[in-house]
């Protein structure tokens, strides 16, 4: 069935919100960046091989530049040392942009209760989403990403919604 046939009319128009569209198109296109520093990044690694295949979800286009991205997935344990590398990486990336902290580590410390482990990166960067689990599953990856498009489509997430955010990182 082709375009030019007489059964598909020529006149139709589709009709929607500016907004809507930019919604959809931004759900359609998260382009993550990861931080993998320990065994989650592994995880994170089988969701973007062919069982999980994070690329159905539209999110294949895994960057390696924080200005290219616009979702970064931290994964694994945190040091003091990596800190102001993760905050230059967070903020050389373009708005709007969107963090996921995956696994115990990330989110909270996890078992490393030491002086060189960070216990969160949200005393740093701003985090939207937390992924818990030691390490998590594939699957709650995806659902986290899932929660992620869907906050994203609605405009949820607005550019100001971390305006106040003060982390350890802001004054120096």
């Amino acid at each position: 069935m082709g375009l030019a046939e007489p059964g598909l009319p020529l006149d139709t128009a589709i009709v929607t919100k500016l907004e809507e569209a930019i919604g959809w198109a931004r759900e359609s296109s998260l382009w993550p960046m990861i931080f993998g520093t320990a065994c989650c990044a592994i995880e994170f690694m089988s969701v973007a091989a062919s069982k999980y295949d994070i690329s159905r979800f539209g999110a294949e286009v895994v960057r390696f530049s924080p200005r290219q991205a616009d979702l970064l997935i931290v994964a694994g344990t945190v040091t003091y040392k990596q800190g102001p590398i993760l905050k230059q990486i967070y903020d050389q990336m373009s708005e709007p942009k969107w963090v996921i902290s995956m696994g115990a580590c990330a989110s909270s410390g996890g078992f490393y209760d030491n002086y060189s482990t960070m216990q969160g990166i949200d005393k740093i960067i701003p985090v939207d989403l937390y992924v818990g689990g030691c390490p998590p599953r594939p699957e709650a990856l995806l659902d986290a990403l899932l929660t992620l498009q869907a906050d994203v489509k609605t405009n949820k997430y607005n550019p100001d919604r971390h305006k106040d955010f003060k982390g350890l990182l802001d004054n120096v």
